[in-house]
C-alpha cells in the first residue's frame, strides 16, 4: 500500500493517528504500495527528515551488487531485476521498478546521498527453487503480500499464487474462521468500504494520489497504514500460507542484523501488509528454524529493459496497475496534473488528425472539476478526466478514447539499462549486433521494409530470422505492402520484456546469434517430429543463413523422404523444400544440397499420388486436392529453370502463373534482373524465370518433371476412382499448361454432367474444376461452351438432388470476385443464343451499346499513357493499338 495522508477528510474511518517518530522507537518502516506516485513522494520525504544510515528495500539479495547501477545515465525507468536459474533459464522472476515506484524512490534517494542499501527480501535462489518443486506454482510466484506487485513469474509454468491480484494491485487474504475455504480479501477494499466507497480505487487516489506530503509530519501516513495493516492482519490472518511467514522472517533476520551494524538509523522500505509482522517481537531463533531447510539454485540477476504496458496487470506479467501512464503523469507532474494531462490528450489526438482546439482544453478542465465535485473528491481523477475527454474532444466516442487509453493511460515507454549490466554472453552479442545494424529495440509496433539487395538490410533479415529459430520473437514477418519483389521483406517489430529471458533462456545454445542459431536449428532437425517439419526448417535455415545447421538439416530430410511412404506427408514437405532452392536465388545462398532431395520427393509423390487417390471421402478429397495444387505449383517452380528446351524461357512460368492461380508472376523485373514470382503457398516465396541471377545451370535432376508431372495429371483425370474434385482439377491443370485442348476439356466435363453421373460427383467436379479461387469464374466468361455445360447441367439436376448440391455449388460460385459473378449472372440471364465473346458484345440490353464509345476510350489514354510510363513517341503507336497490341505495349 502506498503512503500518503490519510487523515483528515476522507481518511480511515476507526483509526488513530500518531504523528512524529520518537527515539528508541526501532527501525522505521515505511509500508508502501508499490509502484505509486503517492508512495513514491511520501518515501522521498519520510527519507529526508529522517536521515537513515541505511536503507533496506523489499527485493531479492542478489541484486545487492546492481544498486550502483540505478545511478547510470544510461538506467532510465520503467526497468527490471531479473533473476533466473542458471541450469534453466527460462525459470526466472522479474522485480519491475518505474520512475514512481517506492524503491526505486528509495535507491535513487540512497545513491544520492551516499548511503548504502540493500535489499531483504528472501533469496531469489529459495525462490526460483521454491517454484519448481511446488509443480503447480510459476517459478517465483507471484509475491504473496498485498502490498507486493513483485516479483513477477515467468518461465514454463504459468504463476499461480494462491491469493491473485485485486484491482488494487493488494494481494487477497484468507479467513482462517472460514474453515477452511479460502476467502479472499482486499484490504485495500475493506478500507475502502469503512470510508464510505464502493471503489477501492477512486478511495486509493482521493487519499493518496490527490494529496501531497504537505506541511504536517511526514511519517503520520505510515503510522496510520501500520495500524490499519495490524488490525487487517488481526481481523483476517494470514490465510496461513507458509511463504508469507518465511519472507517475513527473512526480512526481519536482515533488519536485525542491519541494527547491530547501524543502530537504530535503520529505514526499511516495504509492502504494508508486511510491516505488522515486521514490528512483532520473535526470536531468531524461531525465525532461522523457518528458513530451515529451504531448497536452492544457482540464480544469476540482472537489469533488463521494462515498459509501461507490462506493468498494466491486463498486459500477463502485471504489476498491480492498469494506469501506468497516468501514474508515471502524477509522479512527474504534482502541480496542475489535470490541465497537463488533458493537454497531452490533446496533442495526442491532434497528431492523429483529429480537430482539438484549446477551447477543447479548456472546456474538458472545467467539466472534469464538476464532475470532481459533483462526486465529492478533492481533485478530478482518471475516472473525470477521462469522461470529459469521451464528451469534450471525442465527441461521446469511443474510438478515440480507446487511442488515449492505449498510448497514454497505458503507455509504450520502454526502459534503458546500462551496457554495464551483467548479462549472458548471446545478450551481448545481440545488443552488440543490433548497435552495429542500428535495430533498436522499441516498444511500439514498428513496421520494418528490408530491401534484400541492400547488405544492411540483409543482414537484419538474417538477425531477425535467427532469432525466431532461438525462440526470440522480436520480429513478426508480414506481407509486404506496395511490391512483390523477391528481394523485399516486411517485419513488424515489438520488443517486449520476457523476450529477455527467451534470450537468456537460448544462451544455452551458443555464446553468439550465429552459433545459438546454428546448434538450435540442428537439435530441432534432430527432433522432429515429422517430413513436413524439416522441410521448414530447412527453408528456415536457408532465410537465417546457416550454411553450418544445412548439412544435418538435409541429411536428416533425405533419411526421413526415404522412411516416409504417405504421399500426403510427401507433397506436404515439398512446397517449402522447393521454395528454400528459390530462397538461395535471392539471398545468394547456394543451395546445390537441396536439389536432389527435391527431385526424389517430387518423383515419389509422381508415383504414389494415384493409388492415394483412390477411394477418399469428400473431406480427405478435398485435403488431397490442395496437395495436388501444392505440387503442381512446385513442378512449375522446379521446371522452370530445368527444362529450358520444353519452353521459351519464362513462357511456363507466365502460364502457371497467370492460369493455375498458384503464383503471381511480377511484370518487370527485380533489381538482380530476374523476373519473380510469388506463389501463394508464402509472402516469401519466390521463382525465378529462366537461369537465376548467379548464373546457376539447369540441375540435370529436375529434367524432365514437368512432363512427368502432367502424365500423373493425365491419370489422375480419366481414372473413375479417383474423386471428382481431383479430377476435374487435374484436367483444368492440364488446360491451364496447355497440355489439354479446350474441346477435349469441353468434352470431358460434357461426360461428366451427363445424366448418368451422381449429382453429387458432377458438382464435385465441377468444384474442381472451376473452384478453389484458381481463376474458374474467368474461365467461364470466356468460354462459353464450358458455361453453357454447367448452365444445362444445373437446370437439369433433378429436384430432389438439387438441396443436396446446392452447398457445394454454392461455396464454388461465392469464391467468385463480385465483378466476375455479375458477368456470370448478365450472361446466363441473356440466354445461350443471345450470348456474345464478350460480357458487352449483346445488342439491345440495357446498359450496354452496340459498339464502342470511341470519345469516352480516348479519354482514357492520356492517363494509361502516364500509368505506363510512355513518352510522346509512343502516342501515336498507343491510339491506334488494339486491344492485343496494348498488352504487348504494357510488357515493354
Amino acid at each position: 500500500m502506498d503512503g500518503g495522508s490519510v487523515s483528515g477528510s476522507g481518511g480511515v474511518t476507526g483509526l488513530g493517528v500518531h504523528g512524529g517518530r520518537e527515539a528508541g522507537a526501532g527501525p522505521l518502516l515505511l509500508g508502501v504500495r508499490h509502484h505509486g506516485p503517492g508512495s513514491a513522494r511520501s518515501v522521498r520525504a519520510a527519507l529526508d527528515a529522517a536521515r537513515p544510515r541505511v536503507v533496506l528495500i523489499e527485493g531479492p539479495p542478489e541484486a545487492d551488487a546492481l544498486i550502483p547501477l540505478a545511478a547510470e545515465e544510461d538506467m532510465r525507468p520503467p526497468v527490471a531485476l531479473l533473476a533466473h536459474a542458471v541450469d534453466e533459464p527460462g525459470r526466472s522472476a522479474f522485480w519491475p521498478l518505474a520512475e514512481f515506484s517506492p524503491e526505486w524512490v528509495a535507491i535513487r534517494w540512497a545513491l544520492d546521498h551516499d548511503v548504502p542499501a540493500r535489499f531483504i527480501d528472501l533469496p531469489a535462489t529459495h525462490t526460483l527453487a521454491w517454484g519448481r518443486d511446488e509443480g503447480d506454482e510459476g517459478p517465483a510466484g507471484r509475491p504473496d503480500d498485498p502490498a507486493d506487485a513483485m516479483p513477477e513469474a515467468s518461465g514454463s509454468e504459468a504463476p499461480s499464487d494462491a491469493h491473485g491480484t485485486g484491482p488494487s494491485g493488494e494481494d487477497a487474504v484468507e479467513d482462517e474462521a472460514a474453515a477452511h475455504v479460502a476467502v479472499r480479501v482486499d484490504p485495500l477494499g475493506v478500507l475502502a468500504e469503512a470510508a464510505g466507497y464502493d471503489d477501492p480505487e477512486r478511495w486509493w487516489e482521493d487519499v493518496v494520489e490527490h494529496r501531497g506530503t504537505g506541511q504536517g509530519d511526514v511519517f503520520e501516513p505510515f503510522t496510520v497504514l501500520e495500524e490499519a495493516m495490524g488490525v487487517l492482519r488481526e481481523t483476517y490472518g494470514t490465510g496461513g500460507h507458509d511463504r508469507d511467514l518465511v519472507r517475513e522472517a527473512y526480512m526481519r533476520l536482515q533488519v536485525r542484523a542491519a541494527q547491530r551494524e547501524f543502530g537504530e538509523d535503520v529505514a526499511v522500505v516495504c509492502g504494508a501488509w508486511h510491516v505488522p509482522a515486521l514490528r512483532r517481537k520473535t526470536t531468531v531463533a524461531a525465525d532461522k528454524a523457518l528458513l530451515k531447510g529451504l531448497p536452492k539454485v544457482k540464480a544469476d540477476m540482472t537489469w533488463v529493459p521494462w515498459t509501461y504496458r507490462r506493468l498494466s496487470r491486463h498486459s500477463g506479467y502485471g504489476a498491480g496497475i492498469d494506469s501506468p501512464g497516468w501514474y508515471g503523469h502524477l509522479f512527474g507532474a504534482p502541480d496542475r496534473p489535470v490541465e497537463r494531462w488533458l493537454t497531452k490528450v490533446a496533442g495526442l489526438l491532434r497528431d492523429e488528425d483529429r480537430i482539438v482546439s484549446s477551447a477543447h482544453v479548456i472546456e474538458a478542465v472545467r467539466l472534469a472539476e464538476t464532475l470532481a465535485a459533483m462526486r465529492g473528491r478533492p481533485l478530478p481523477g482518471l475516472s473525470e478526466t477521462t469522461d470529459a475527454v469521451r464528451a469534450v474532444m471525442c465527441e461521446g466516442s469511443d474510438v478515440p478514447l480507446a487511442l488515449v487509453h492505449d498510448r497514454l493511460v497505458v503507455g509504450d515507454v520502454l526502459g534503458e539499462v546500462p551496457q554495464a549490466a551483467p548479462a549472458v554472453p548471446l545478450q551481448r552479442d545481440l545488443d552488440r549486433i543490433q548497435r552495429r545494424l542500428r535495430l533498436k529495440p522499441e516498444a511500439l509496433d514498428r513496421e520494418l521494409e528490408l530491401d534484400l539487395r541492400k547488405e544492411n538490410d540483409a543482414e537484419r533479415s538474417r538477425l531477425l530470422h535467427r532469432l525466431r529459430l532461438l525462440g526470440v520473437a522480436w520480429g513478426e514477418p508480414t506481407a509486404s505492402r506496395g511490391s512483390t519483389g523477391t528481394f523485399r521483406e516486411t517485419w513488424r517489430l515489438r520488443w517486449e520484456p520476457e523476450l529477455s529471458v527467451r534470450v537468456a533462456e537460448a544462451g544455452v545454445w551458443g555464446t553468439t546469434v550465429l552459433a545459438a542459431a546454428t546448434a538450435k536449428a540442428e537439435a530441432d532437425a534432430v527432433s522432429a517430429s515429422g517430413l513436413a517439419d524439416v522441410t521448414a526448417l530447412a527453408e528456415r535455415c536457408l532465410l537465417a543463413e546457416l550454411p553450418d545447421a544445412l548439412p544435418t538439416v538435409m541429411q536428416i530430410l533425405a533419411d526421413r523422404a526415404a522412411l516416409d511412404a504417405d504421399v500426403g506427408h510427401l507433397a506436404q514437405a515439398l512446397p517449402a523444400l522447393v521454395r528454400s532452392l528459390r530462397y538461395g536465388d535471392v539471398r545468394g545462398t547456394g543451395t546445390g544440397a537441396l536439389t536432389e532431395v527435391a527431385a526424389g520427393l517430387a518423383e515419389r509423390v509422381f508415383v504414389g499420388l494415384p493409388p492415394a487417390c483412390a477411394a477418399l471421402d469428400a473431406e480427405a478429397a478435398e485435403e488431397m486436392r490442395r496437395h495436388v495444387d501444392a505440387v503442381h505449383g512446385s513442378v512449375g517452380l522446379l521446371g522452370e529453370v530445368t527444362d529450358p528446351g520444353q519452353d521459351p524461357p519464362g513462357a511456363s512460368g507466365q502460364r502457371d502463373g497467370d492460369r493455375s492461380g498458384r503464383s503471381a508472376t511480377v511484370a518487370g523485373k527485380d533489381g538482380q534482373g530476374a523476373a519473380t514470382a510469388v506463389p501463394e503457398q508464402g509472402p516469401a516465396a519466390t521463382a525465378v524465370s529462366g537461369p537465376d541471377d548467379r548464373g546457376d545451370v539447369p540441375a540435370p535432376a529436375h529434367r524432365g518433371l514437368r512432363g512427368r508431372w502432367q502424365a500423373v495429371l493425365k491419370v489422375l483425370s480419366l481414372r473413375d476412382t479417383v474423386p471428382g474434385v481431383i479430377r476435374g482439377r487435374a484436367v483444368r491443370l492440364l488446360l491451364d499448361d496447355g497440355e489439354l485442348a479446350q474441346d477435349e476439356a469441353a468434352r470431358l466435363m460434357g461426360l461428366v454432367l451427363s445424366p448418368g453421373t451422381a449429382p453429387g460427383d458432377a458438382a464435385a467436379w465441377i468444384e474442381g474444376f472451376v473452384g478453389g479461387g484458381s481463376g474458374g469464374g474467368m474461365l467461364l466468361v470466356h468460354d462459353e461452351r464450358l458455361l453453357g455445360l454447367v448452365d444445362a447441367w444445373l437446370t437439369g439436376v433433378p429436384a430432389e438432388a438439387f438441396t443436396d448440391v446446392l452447398p457445394l455449388l454454392r461455396r464454388t460460385f461465392s469464391a467468385y470476385e463480385p465483378g466476375v459473378r455479375r458477368t456470370l449472372g448478365e450472361l446466363i440471364r441473356r440466354g445461350p443464343g443471345q450470348r456474345g465473346s464478350g460480357a458487352g458484345a449483346g445488342v439491345g440490353i440495357p446498359g450496354f451499346g452496340a459498339d464502342l464509345d470511341g470519345d469516352r476510350a480516348d479519354a482514357v489514354l492520356p492517363v494509361l499513357r502516364l500509368l505506363l510510363g510512355l513518352d510522346d513517341d509512343h502516342e501515336d503507336e498507343l491510339a491506334n493499338a488494339d486491344d492485343n497490341d496494348l498488352a504487348g505495349v504494357a510488357g515493354r
